[in-house]
């Protein structure tokens, strides 16, 4: 089936319209009619080559929602008509010690990426910027019909990526979470922390998002480019989860827990971490990271989201504006997500 579809055709050219071939639907595969597909900064540091050399001409996007318009004879999980997404990965080796305990986010032997990566059937992935996809229907996730479509799509990979730390160090009622930065993710984890029902701290650099902060459910807000602040909230939290990219002087951030309190590293700074131990021993700190979800985790979060009527805060664009989204997304220019609306494309 031929689909249309954007890519990236160099590291340092414009991502331009063109058109891909998708796979048959299989035994125990899925269609889907792609309807948003969010834009992640993932998705640019792989189009301009920042994280390693890709094969062009490549098509990203792992923040995939839509609807089922076909599926293979042996599929029992999905009908034509269901509201789904896929996330950052569309299949695992499903034998590894990580795969068989529920957590295919952490195959030993490499998941399969939805795009920039090699399938079963040895062809190069491709992801969400087009109409269509193929997907194995255990790496296909259900969409709570409250959720539109629109505001679900970003839950694939900043929703899951926020939810799984605050699952995994027991955000919820007693405990009080810092969020570090307000951006793509940061604004997921404020929301998703809330409604797990700890008390939400913003830690950033400026006052200037303060208002919209409290609006996603944020009960204090805080300046970092104050060293007041650091002063002020020594020893304050149970959980800070850092959502920016930024090189950040951790060490300062880690004077901010309490005894046995985290620090869960989201964000992909370009340039190594550098931590004096002593910002860890005192306290029995830990510094950790966490990566995604599994496909179980990932489907745990949506209901979630659905069950708390959570979507992203987005932007909705057409295929024509994706190249000055990307500049906008590297300017912080964005609240607090873009998706492409893939009708645009037809």
């Amino acid at each position: 089936m031929q689909v249309n579809a954007i890519a990236a055709v160099a590291p340092d050219q414009p991502l331009e319209r063109t058109t891909i071939e998708r796979r048959d639907v299989g035994e125990h595969e899925v269609r889907i009619a792609i309807k948003f597909a969010g834009i992640c900064h993932s998705d640019i540091h792989t189009v301009r080559s920042e994280w390693g050399q890709i094969e062009y001409p490549m098509v990203v996007g792992h923040e995939i929602a839509g609807v089922v318009d076909e599926v293979g004879s042996g599929v029992s999980r999905y009908k034509v008509g269901d509201h789904v997404g896929v996330g950052c990965f569309v299949d695992s080796c499903r034998e590894c010690e990580n795969c068989k305990a529920g957590l295919d986010n952490y195959c030993l032997k490499g998941n399969v990426g939805t795009y920039n990566a090699t399938g079963r059937d040895g062809k190069p992935t491709a992801g969400g910027y087009s109409t269509h996809i193929v997907v194995d229907e255990n790496y296909v996730l259900r969409i709570p019909k409250n959720l539109g479509l629109d505001v679900a799509a970003p839950l694939l990979c900043a929703g899951i990526t926020t939810y799984s730390p605050l699952a995994h160090w027991n955000a919820g009622p007693g405990k009080k979470v810092a969020v570090i930065g307000l951006g793509g993710l940061g604004h997921m984890a404020v929301k998703i922390a809330h409604a797990m029902g700890a008390e939400v701290s913003v830690l950033s650099q400026s006052l200037k998002k303060k208002e919209d902060g409290e609006r996603l459910g944020a009960d204090h807000y805080y300046a970092t480019s104050d060293e007041s602040t650091f002063e002020d909230l020594a020893g304050s939290f149970d959980l800070i989860v850092n959502t920016v990219s930024a090189n950040l002087d951790l060490a300062q951030y880690l004077g901010l827990l309490r005894t046995d309190g985290a620090l869960v590293q989201v964000g992909a700074p370009e340039k190594p971490i550098e931590i004096p131990a002593f910002a860890l021993i005192p306290g029995r700190k830990t510094l950790a990271g966490s990566m995604i979800g599994s496909i179980a985790e990932t489907q745990e979060m949506l209901d979630f989201c659905g069950k708390h009527d959570l979507g992203a805060e987005v932007e909705v664009i057409s295929a024509d504006q994706v190249n000055e989204a990307y500049d906008r997304v590297v300017n912080s220019d964005v609240r607090y997500r873009f998706v492409i609306d893939t009708a645009t494309l037809d």
